[in-house]
């Protein structure tokens, strides 16, 4: 357990190393943040370690008592050919990490020096306005409508191709993250209202909304596995929302993971769009969808967009602004296009 491990490091009669410390620090970022988040940072940790080996510190040799606030600031400079996105996550994770050997007190560390040295070192990332292709999404939703009507080969066939269309429409009219969509159970929609009790990112509860169309493409899906459902010997409420249909699950009902969710997009969207427009989108590709189809039927309330799509600061929103505001895209076009007569080349 991890709090075990940090009393044994406490309690050890030599020396905690750089090292050790390190890796205490990382259980604790396993077991209480995603696998996602702990992965990255336990990358920006392996950046650290190397960074020290580089300038002749041995993380193994070393006591965690004897950590330098300075190595944050050089550590920004070795991170100088990583994207500025890469290197201020690697920089939060490591001034996690010094957070970490003061309230364990394995060293004392001047932390407000740290997070100076972060401000003062530390590229600011550029603001990269999100871009994805409206039109070919919906597309895609119009396939998955489609979809969910074909008559299967088998009962998996059709099981699966009614998972994949109410898959496809609730990320495009939810906005759920992928790994979000494929942790949902039955138990967590509301039908009558319309809602879905969702944990999600940063393990913070929320309402989802879910639109009628999304709803009913559920349905469609639910009832084509209600044998499978029905002799799974447990509660429904309890059972996956999209579950999988393969030969390794059998009669089993099983959870897709999140891989397989992603390979649910690349494969619809490949069958729905030419191969040049099917390459550019990701799952992520329907939020970005989700969060502009609200700003546009709402006259650009950030606010509306920002709760719905569960952002934690508007900041985030504000960068879809730009992609929902009909009136410049009309204002533009008015005097570019259609003010001005065409010329004709010489």
């Amino acid at each position: 357990m991890p709090g075990a491990k940090r009393a044994d490091l406490r309690q050890r009669p030599v020396a905690v190393s750089l090292a050790a410390a390190m890796d205490a620090y990382l259980q604790t970022k396993a077991a209480s943040r995603s696998a996602a988040t702990a992965r990255t940072y336990g990358n920006a940790l392996s950046a650290f370690q190397l960074f020290l080996e580089a300038s002749q510190i041995d993380p193994e040799a070393i006591p965690a008592a004897e950590a330098d606030e300075g190595w944050i600031g050089a550590f920004a400079a070795y991170l100088r050919p990583y994207a500025p996105a890469s290197e201020r996550l690697y920089l939060t994770a490591v001034a996690g990490w010094y957070e970490f050997l003061a309230a364990e007190g394995l060293a004392e560390v001047n932390l407000p020096l740290v997070r100076q040295l972060i401000r003062q070192r530390g590229r600011r990332a550029g603001l990269r306005l999100p871009q994805f292709p409206r039109q070919a999404i919906e597309l895609v939703i119009t396939y998955a409508q489609r979809l969910s009507a074909l008559p299967g080969r088998d009962d998996p066939d059709t099981m699966r191709n009614r998972r994949d269309a109410a898959f496809l429409v609730m990320l495009a009219d939810t906005g759920l993250r992928v790994h979000e969509a494929c942790g949902l159970r039955r138990g967590d929609i509301d039908w009558q209202e319309s809602r879905a009790l969702l944990i999600g990112k940063g393990n913070q509860q929320a309402v989802l909304r879910i639109s009628a169309r999304a709803l009913a493409l559920l349905r469609s899906y639910l009832a084509a596995r209600a044998s499978l459902d029905g002799q799974s010997g447990r509660p429904l409420g309890a059972l996956p929302l999209f579950a999988r249909h393969d030969r390794a699950a059998g009669k089993r009902v099983l959870p897709i993971a999140t891989g397989t969710g992603r390979a649910v997009v690349h494969q619809r969207c490949g069958e729905a769009l030419p191969p040049e427009l099917a390459a550019g989108i990701t799952p992520h590709s329907f939020r970005h969808y989700f969060v502009t189809a609200v700003l546009r039927g709402s006259g650009g309330n950030l606010k509306l967009a920002q709760e719905l799509a569960r952002h934690r600061t508007i900041t985030v929103t504000q960068r879809y602004a730009h992609l929902s505001d009909d009136e410049l895209d009309r204002g533009y076009h008015a005097i570019f296009d259609h003010e001005r007569p065409p010329r004709t080349p010489d």
